[in-house]
């Protein structure tokens, strides 16, 4: 029988927790663990420092119009991504680490992390959305009516 493909979507204000990373660990001793790191927070943070407005934020995600607001998003998320995997890799974990962000012929399509769960539904034997305590409820509640999802709170990182 082949190993269980799980996907683990991480809210970026718990990508770097350590007791994250080794629930991970667990996972991807028995299956096939992709990660799609988050980065709400970091990219709010950001825009605000440069003086950018934070955008609207619909179903679908934060909607960004100009191409040089979108890369410097995508590069925070990137980072992100690059991050996860180092820790990961030092902690001698297997797994892919993507982001929510879609290059469809070079145009750059940035998907809110939940939205980027629902696509991956059909594909995965189980799928975890990794999330602070206190949007466990919400994220529940959003999740409702996809069985395969499971929602999992931890504490923040400090």
């Amino acid at each position: 029988m082949s190993r269980k493909n799980v996907f683990v979507k991480i809210s970026g204000d718990l990508c770097f927790s350590e007791e994250v990373l080794k629930w991970i660990g667990e996972l991807a001793k028995e299956c096939f663990v992709v990660v799609c790191v988050g980065g709400g927070t970091q990219i709010n943070e950001e825009f605000e420092k440069r003086g950018w407005e934070v955008g609207e934020h619909g179903s679908l995600g934060r909607e960004i119009r100009d191409f040089e607001k979108k890369q410097f998003a995508r590069d925070i998320l990137e980072k992100n991504q690059v991050r996860v995997q180092e820790l990961l890799a030092g902690m001698d974990i297997r797994a892919e680490v993507i982001i929510p962000v879609l290059d469809i012929a070079t145009v750059l399509c940035h998907l809110n992390g939940d939205t980027f769960v629902l696509a991956a539904y059909l594909g995965f034997d189980a799928i975890y959305v990794v999330t602070t305590k206190a949007r466990v409820d919400a994220k529940r509640e959003h999740f409702s009516e996809h069985p395969k999802i499971e929602v999992i709170g931890f504490a923040p990182c400090p």
